[in-house]
């Protein structure tokens, strides 16, 4: 476990910021300017706090009221950057023993490295340039992996390539790690745990489902990019149709595609201005996923919005609708309703595993 709970002042900026980011992958997430690569900045050692601690596994890494400010060298800190900053001179396989060659058989498998490690940066896209920073920040045998928007350089069809990559050392690499982004289809995919950063201050942190469900999480992430993330198993398959089937605590929902294989977990996030609400069970719509569920909050925004939480058996869902569509429904908190869900709604960059 990452503890974080620090006091930095630059210039008219001030820095607080207090939260424990457990094993796997912790977003830090914030418009720019929040602060995200300056917590970052602070656990890795570049950037010295004006008071509070640091710890990682109980091990103190910064610690004001003892005077304690281990080097960044002796930090055991695997960092990637935006970009990925490898020797321009010497193969992949030597920018990644650079750091070590902790695990590096098990690593160069996780990345799918090995048809590389013979060939110069400049012969790499960025997304394997990434995977290659990677691979060199894991082999130095870290306690913990920083990322700061190592995919904010990268075009959508880089994304799409390496996030898979990222999702399996999430699940494979028994360290914390943290990652800076700002972008919710990102942290929905790849995080465990959600810091939301806002003006300095951690504004909320928490599992990130909890977190994204969370009617009061909107303003901080913006009403467009605001959804909740539920995991769901593959159910079945609509061969004809080319789509999969994948059961939750709440239901069944078909989405297009050939999803992973049956049984497998898969992550999704739901926009929640794609969320369609009614009173009563819809006939002859175009839709194709239609829930049961219960109003769990109701929410007025500053504009003509109003956030609905739901609830669809043991996961928590988000609707947004105008005030006038929520006046017109007679919307009540314990109301049973249904949510109407778009098979199209959800798009491959909300899809993980």
């Amino acid at each position: 476990m990452i503890s974080v709970d620090i006091k930095k002042r630059l210039g008219d900026f001030q820095l607080e910021a207090q939260f424990d980011a457990p094993m796997g992958v912790t977003a830090i997430f914030g418009q720019s300017g929040s602060g995200k690569t300056t917590v970052v900045n602070a656990v890795a050692g570049l950037l010295r706090p004006d008071a509070g601690r640091i710890s990682v596994a109980n091990n103190s890494l910064f610690d004001s009221s003892a005077a304690k400010d281990v080097p960044v060298q002796q930090r055991r800190i695997g960092y990637v950057f935006q970009d990925a900053r490898l020797f321009p001179h010497v193969t992949v396989m030597r920018n990644l023993s650079y750091g070590g060659n902790h695990d590096a058989d098990r690593i160069i498998e996780v990345l799918g490295l090995e048809a590389l490690l013979d060939r110069m940066p400049a012969a790499l896209s960025g997304g394997e340039r990434q995977r290659v920073a990677l691979g060199r920040a894991l082999m130095c045998d870290p306690q913990v992996l920083l990322m700061d928007e190592p995919l904010a350089a990268l075009d959508a069809p880089r994304k799409a390539e390496i996030l898979p990559y990222i999702e399996r050392l999430r699940d494979d690499v028994k360290i914390p790690m943290l990652y800076v982004s700002h972008d919710v289809s990102e942290v929905a995919r790849l995080a465990t745990t959600l810091v939301v950063m806002q003006k300095g201050k951690v504004a909320t942190f928490g599992p990130v489902g909890q977190v994204l469900s969370s009617p009061e999480a909107v303003p901080l992430v913006g009403v467009r990019a605001a959804g909740a993330v539920i995991s769901t198993k593959v159910a079945g398959r609509l061969l004809d149709d080319g789509l999969t089937e994948l059961q939750f605590s709440g239901g069944r929902l078909v989405l297009p595609g050939i999803l992973g294989v049956l049984g497998q977990t898969v992550r999704l996030r739901i926009p929640a201005q794609d969320v369609i609400l009614a009173k009563t069970a819809p006939q002859g719509m175009s839709a194709l996923n239609v829930l049961p569920v219960a109003i769990t909050q109701i929410e007025q925004g500053r504009g003509p919005g109003v956030i609905v939480g739901l609830k669809a058996g043991d996961d928590h869902l988000l609707a947004r609708v105008t005030r006038r569509s929520a006046l017109r429904m007679e919307l009540a908190v314990g109301q049973h309703i249904f949510a109407i869900i778009k098979a199209t709604a959800v798009g491959p960059e909300d899809i993980g595993s």
